[in-house]
C-alpha cells in the first residue's frame, strides 16, 4: 500500500475511534435527570420518560402513573426494583437497566422536583380506605398511605391523583402476586381480601384527590399518617406476613 493511502487509513481510523469513544453519547444523554427523562439516557429516545408520564410528569391518565412530586426515594427504589427485575414490567425494565445507577437516582431526583397537580377538590375518604376492616383482614391503607392519599414517605408513596386504571392495575398484580417488591409482603397482605368492588371504589377516590404538597422532611411524612395509623390497630396484624399466611 502506498504511504499517502496508508495515512488517509490512519487517519479515518482515529477519527472512527474518536467518534466511537466508549459511553461518550450515553453520557451525554445522561447529563442529568431532566436530560434523561426527555432523551431516554443510555436507552435512546424509545425509552424518553416523557412519552408516557407526559412532559411535566403527570402522566397520561390512564396506565401510565404521575411521577411528579412523589418522593425520590420511593421513586429511585422502584428503578432499581425494575432494573432487578423485583418489579416485573418488560418496558420499564428496559429503561431501568439502560441507566446506571446514578442514572436512576437522577432521573427520580428530577420528577420528585416537579410540581404535583393542583386541581381537583378534597372529598371525604372512603371508611374502608380510612379505617380498614379488621374482621376482613383489611388493613388501613391511610396508615401508610396518609388520610388523602398524600404519602408518607418512601416506604408508604402518594396514591392522590394517579390514574384510576393504574391504581387498580396495581392492586391487581399486588392480588395476584405479580408485583413482590414491598417491604415483608405489606402491600400484599394488605390487599388480597380487597374485592373487586373495593378497588374500584378505593382507586376512583384516590384518582380524583388533589395532591397534597410532600411533608418537608421525614419526620413530618410519618406524623401525617400518625392519627391514621393509631386507629386500625387490629388491622395492622395483616401487615406481618407471619401472621397473614405468610403472604
Amino acid at each position: 500500500m502506498r504511504a499517502p493511502a496508508l495515512l488517509s487509513l490512519l487517519s479515518f481510523g482515529l477519527l472512527a475511534a474518536c467518534d466511537a469513544a466508549p459511553g461518550r453519547t450515553d453520557r451525554l444523554f445522561s447529563a442529568d435527570g431532566r436530560t434523561i427523562a426527555f432523551s431516554g439516557g443510555a436507552g435512546g429516545a424509545a425509552n424518553a420518560c416523557f412519552t408516557c408520564h407526559g412532559l411535566e410528569g403527570q402522566g397520561d391518565g390512564a396506565a401510565a402513573p404521575r411521577l411528579a412530586g412523589l418522593e425520590a426515594g420511593y421513586l429511585q427504589k422502584q428503578m432499581e426494583d425494575y432494573a432487578a427485575g423485583l418489579r416485573p414490567d418488560d418496558q420499564m425494565q428496559r429503561i431501568a437497566k439502560a441507566l446506571d445507577q446514578d442514572g436512576r437516582r437522577a432521573v427520580a431526583a428530577y420528577y420528585a422536583a416537579l410540581p404535583a397537580p393542583k386541581a381537583g377538590a378534597a372529598a371525604p375518604p372512603p371508611a374502608l380506605y380510612l379505617h380498614g376492616d379488621s374482621k376482613a383482614g383489611i388493613m388501613s391503607c391511610a396508615a401508610c398511605h396518609g388520610r388523602d392519599g398524600e404519602g408518607a414517605g418512601a416506604a408508604g408513596p402518594a396514591l392522590a391523583a394517579q390514574p384510576y386504571a393504574y391504581t387498580v392495575e396495581q392492586i391487581e398484580r399486588w392480588r395476584a402476586g405479580e408485583r413482590r417488591n414491598d417491604p415483608r409482603g405489606v402491600m400484599a397482605a394488605a390487599v388480597k381480601s380487597l374485592s373487586d368492588e373495593q378497588t374500584r371504589a378505593i382507586a376512583l377516590w384516590l384518582s380524583k384527590q388533589p395532591a397534597s404538597p410532600r411533608p418537608a422532611n421525614a419526620s413530618a411524612s410519618v406524623s401525617a399518617s400518625v392519627e391514621a395509623a393509631a386507629r386500625p390497630a387490629a388491622s395492622r396484624e395483616t401487615r406481618r406476613p407471619d401472621r397473614s399466611g405468610g403472604v
